[in-house]
């Protein structure tokens, strides 16, 4: 297939060769679309090679859920799989009548259109933050109100909040006169690509094109408005009228815009949830989103521009920039997440987790000041010295 459409020039871009095959390899694997329609639940996983992927599928509403095992059980493909699935679990392929080679499709655009290259912010990150807000979503103060409509656009816009993600932050592509940075006025300038990104995919998908244009219309405007909340720069924003809602106790989640605004805040908590993962799972992100941001601080240098803040790897140690990420953006929010559930178990879950990697990146931290004094009196570290510092930093 790729020879012949490449010779031809019937597709002219690898990408989409490799979308086609992509969606190729799916159709034939999947026992839905070789016409054989299970009787209990859906899965779009062959059970002769994806058992293990489909027996950690029954537990996906678990927070212990690790999304680097389920990737390399589904071959790479974990946010189109999870995505299948959570649409069925949640019935909304049946209540919005989707049909499921264009579900498909779609979601194979989107996790394509992520860059496997960048180690955090990658299609991994996308279905590590959808599987989060399918958790959140399944909280009794918010599912009591849910209505399929705000569960579509949860799950929609966790999966689609980075699509497209440079590997590289707001400053750098204002800093680099950056064509998006133009376009978008130097305002959510990743965000707002994020979303019309993904508007321009469900478009070319037709996934909602059945549906009444003032419904896909109000559709891609929520899903614009719940992707630009996850913009870090307006944290502060979305905290100050959590609180105050909190505050006076009005709260109304009959109201179509004060479930909105909480499906905002959850999507915020899920964008950043991986200090408040077990601690294995949690180390492994920020090893991830470090790298990444060593990666733009190491451009900065290339081209002689001003290394970024938390970018450069001889000043900005992985601890710090984790205690720091807790202190002042983690902790606010799930401490108010935790006040609206109202002390769920799986608020308290997360709120421990969080404790506790805080206090082991704070000896983490500990431990390399006291390497480096020890360095500074005696002018090296001996090889026993070295293995012992790496024994004792291993978890």
């Amino acid at each position: 297939l790729f020879t012949d459409t490449t010779l031809s020039g019937e597709i002219g871009t690898k990408k989409k060769v490799k979308r086609l095959l992509s969606f190729q390899r799916y159709f034939h694997a999947s026992r839905l679309l070789r016409g054989i329609v299970p009787q209990a639940s859906l899965y779009l996983l062959d059970e002769d090679y994806l058992g293990q992927a489909r027996h950690m599928l029954s537990k996906v509403g678990m927070w212990d859920f690790d999304i680097f095992l389920f990737d390399r059980l589904t071959n790479g493909n974990s946010l189109v799989t999870l995505l299948c699935h959570l649409f069925n679990v949640h019935g909304l392929i049946h209540h919005f009548q989707l049909d499921m080679v264009t579900l498909h499709r779609f979601l194979v655009m989107v996790q394509e259109d992520y860059h496997s290259q960048n180690p955090y912010h990658n299609a991994v990150h996308a279905a590590d933050v959808t599987q989060a807000m399918h958790c959140y979503l399944r909280e009794p103060k918010l599912a009591n109100f849910l209505t399929p409509s705000d569960i579509m656009l949860g799950l929609l816009a966790a999966a689609a909040h980075d699509v497209d993600h440079p590997g590289v932050n707001q400053p750098f592509l204002i800093k680099t006169k950056h064509h998006l940075a133009s376009l978008y006025q130097n305002v959510s300038v990743l965000e707002n690509h994020h979303w019309r990104s993904t508007i321009g995919m469900l478009r070319e998908s037709r996934l909602l094109a059945h549906l009444p244009k003032e419904v896909t219309q109000d559709i891609e405007q929520q899903l614009g408005s719940l992707i630009l909340a996850t913009d870090i720069n307006r944290q502060n924003e979305f905290l100050i009228r959590l609180k105050s809602h909190l505050d006076n106790q009005d709260l109304r989640l009959e109201d179509a815009q004060d479930r909105h605004f909480m499906l905002q805040i959850a999507l915020k908590c899920a964008d950043i949830c991986n200090p408040c993962r077990l601690w294995d799972l949690s180390k492994q992100w920020s090893e991830r989103v470090c790298e990444e941001f060593y990666r733009q601080g190491d451009l900065e240098q290339k081209f002689e521009l001003e290394i970024s803040p938390l970018c450069n790897q001889q000043k900005d140690t992985i601890p710090s920039i984790q205690i720091g990420f807790m202190t002042y953006i983690v902790e606010p929010l799930f401490e108010r997440w935790a006040q609206f559930t109202g002390d769920t178990p799986l608020s308290e879950n997360m709120l421990n987790h969080l404790r506790r990697n805080k206090a082991k990146w704070r000896s983490l931290l500990h431990k390399q000041h006291s390497s480096s004094r020890s360095n500074d009196h005696s002018g090296q570290v001996t090889g026993s010295q070295e293995q012992t510092l790496n024994e004792e930093e291993t978890p």
